[in-house]
């Protein structure tokens, strides 16, 4: 079937059964699981806890006094002793627990559990001789090489929070994050190679350390085989302090409800909002759901492509898998670095089995068409994830018949820095999938649909997606302001229900399908439109690639839709394509979604994480000159190509 063929078709209401062969295999095939978990919920997560190592077990499974939470009070655990030191202890120290691909192709490293147990202990005893004690936050500044793992384990192992920045962000993103956790320490490298570009990122931190008056001490990891500015008495080389540490460090008993690591979000303020993740409840929630969600069995290889300056790669590269005594994959580089083949190639390779990626890359994939991924053998992948984002039913379609080939199930995940882990996917040896929706609610998470007023709204519908009871990997609070973190997360439909932000659709069948932010939802004439449904319409289209769509202020309408588009290929930019396509979306969605102008352009502002960055886009359509901070794009450059593109096409 044609791919035009395939957009004449709904493709959002076909049907995906789990692979006979799959369903049999699964780490969870029995339906009731959810009946279980829905009768006794804190019995269900008592049981995933156990599955954890604890050094002294819980006296309360979960004390709730909204919308403060606390989970297996009084328990004693430690999360670097779950990833690495129980894992050697259950036979696994010979097996590979890391498997690292470099920004150039040949350059991997690979650590056994022993290994990376061996390493983690030395770092974790030079923040010891640096005089990082338990309660004592570090910054982690680092590209994508195995140092950022170990440099997270090693904080876990002494009780140290750690709070990762991705290495992309500018020197004053830096030293926001690092002056509010008042970090002692800085882990940080001399360079970071990405698609066969070098970033200074030792320059980078030297700049934000001009005005973060609690770092104390610096260490800099060679990346590449350059020097780097350092500064006496302050500043240290990572092999230098590790040739002198020694190998044992045992782990400290650390309580369940003992800060692991804050992880800084953007928030509606300027100002970063610190997200404060615990210990052993937010590691039952990563564990639980590597196992039964990514089907991680013990002779897998997975791949999850998420930075680990974001929650995909604290929960999903690092801990889940860790925990799992799974061998996780960390790629440095780019997928079209040296050539466009580069992750079909690290698959067949390495034999991926599970593969965990996110929308856009998918997207930017199919414009590139399917010949790179025709040069490798994928037969190893077994198991498919979306994360990040929701995705368009299109992108699902062609992600399970060209990554998949059609054999392999894909769950699409739905979930937040401040939840954690996963809480609505399919669970891929049970459920009947649907591109496009995020399938149910997880056993033992308890999801509901509420109206502007906080009426629940029963059955087929849709609102606000909210969450009715806590959850073990859920936010604790933000960090030093938690009056921050009762307005954000409980205060629009009271402190017992927490409000995720994030609109939803629930269908006939329960299925639920995530419509983007509420605030990337228009109002226009008192319609309420998402941006979402008419980028997933627009991208129906064959000759679409990508979509972003915002809301453009109207004296009028109050808003309307305004929307970008890449085009397939080499299709040409006429006006007559352009009005093909707001009628497209007119018949998708109805003549009040029309955008009130597309434009196509050649690429969209997106961070290196890949998010689109709407709020640049709102600026251009409504002719602003002052975009604001550009920084964190992946290539601010592609700002002024869209001003004179939009200008060309105003």
């Amino acid at each position: 079937m044609s791919e035009s063929q395939q957009d004449g078709q709904d493709l959002g209401n076909r049907r995906y059964e789990p692979p006979e062969e799959f369903a049999k295999n699964a780490n969870v095939n029995d339906p009731s699981v959810y009946d279980k978990a829905n009768q006794d919920y804190e019995a269900f997560w008592a049981e995933r806890a156990r599955e954890l190592h604890w050094f002294k077990e819980w006296d309360q499974t979960l004390k709730w006094d909204p919308p403060n939470v606390e989970w297996f009070v009084g328990g004693k655990t430690n999360v670097s002793y779950n990833c690495l030191d129980y894992q050697v202890e259950q036979g696994k120290g010979d097996k590979t627990a890391l498997l690292w691909e470099g920004d150039e192709p040949g350059d991997t490293r690979t650590f056994t559990y022993s290994e990376l147990l061996t390493e983690v202990q030395k770092f974790a005893n030079v923040l010891k001789g640096l005089g990082v004690r338990k309660g004592d936050p570090v910054s982690i500044y680092l590209p994508m090489i195995p140092e950022v793992a170990i440099a997270m384990l090693a904080c876990a192992r002494i009780g140290a929070p750690h709070s990762v920045v991705f290495s992309a962000f500018s020197p004053g993103s830096l030293r926001d994050r690092v002056n509010d956790c008042e970090a002692k320490v800085l882990v940080t490298a001399n360079q970071a190679p990405r698609g066969g570009r070098v970033s200074k990122l030792k320059e980078n931190a030297d700049k934000a350390l001009k005005d973060t008056p609690s770092v104390e001490n610096v260490i800099v990891v060679r990346r590449l085989d350059e020097d780097a500015p350092m500064t006496e008495g302050r500043d240290r080389w990572w092999d230098d302090v590790m040739g002198e540490a020694d190998a044992g460090c045992p782990a400290e008993e650390v309580d369940s409800e003992d800060i692991l690591y804050i992880l800084y979000s953007s928030g509606s303020t300027g100002k970063p909002k610190g997200i404060v993740h615990t210990t052993g409840g937010y590691l039952t929630h990563v564990k639980a759901t590597t196992k039964w969600v990514l089907d991680l069995k013990d002779d897998d290889v997975y791949w999850c492509t998420a930075d680990v300056g974001w929650v995909t790669g604290h929960s999903y590269l690092v801990y889940g898998p860790l925990a799992n005594g799974g061998t996780t994959v960390m790629f440095e580089g780019v997928p079209s670095y040296p050539e466009n083949d580069r992750w079909w190639d690290i698959i067949e390779r390495h034999k991926v089995n599970i593969l965990y990626t996110a929308p856009t890359a998918i997207r930017a994939f199919m414009k590139s068409g399917t010949e790179a991924l025709e040069k490798h053998d994928l037969s190893s992948l077994r198991l498919l994830g979306s994360v990040g984002e929701p995705i368009n039913p299109r992108a699902w379609v062609w992600y399970h018949e060209n990554v998949g080939g059609g054999r392999c199930p894909i769950v699409d995940t739905w979930w937040q820095t401040e939840t954690g882990a996963i809480l609505i996917s399919p669970l891929p040896g049970i459920t009947t999938t649907k591109p496009g929706s995020a399938t149910f609610p997880l056993p033992g998470i308890f999801a509901a649909i509420y109206d502007e007023e906080g009426n629940e709204v029963e059955g087929e519908g849709q609102g606000n997606l909210v969450i009715t009871r806590p959850w073990p990997g859920m936010l604790r609070t933000l960090y030093k302001d938690p009056e921050r973190y009762e307005q954000t997360y409980f205060s629009r439909y009271g402190k017992e229900v927490y409000f995720v932000g994030d609109g939803a659709r629930r269908d006939a069948e329960g299925y639920y399908t995530i419509t983007g932010r509420v605030d990337d939802v228009m109002n226009v004439s008192g319609h309420r439109l998402s941006t979402m449904e008419i980028e997933s319409a627009l991208v129906s289209h064959p000759a679409v690639a990508e979509a972003a769509v915002i809301g453009r202020h109207d004296e009028d309408k109050g808003q309307v839709p305004f929307a970008y588009v890449i085009l397939e290929g080499n299709r040409e930019k006429t006006d007559d394509l352009m009005k093909e396509l707001r009628n497209h979306v007119g018949e998708k969605i109805g003549p009040i979604a029309k955008p009130q102008q597309v434009i196509a352009v050649d690429e969209l502002p997106k961070t290196r994480s890949g998010k689109i960055m709407r709020r640049v886009l709102r600026g251009i359509a409504e002719g602003k000159e002052d975009l604001g901070d550009t920084s964190t794009l992946a290539d601010p450059s592609v700002v002024d190509t869209l001003q004179e593109q939009a200008a060309a096409q105003g």
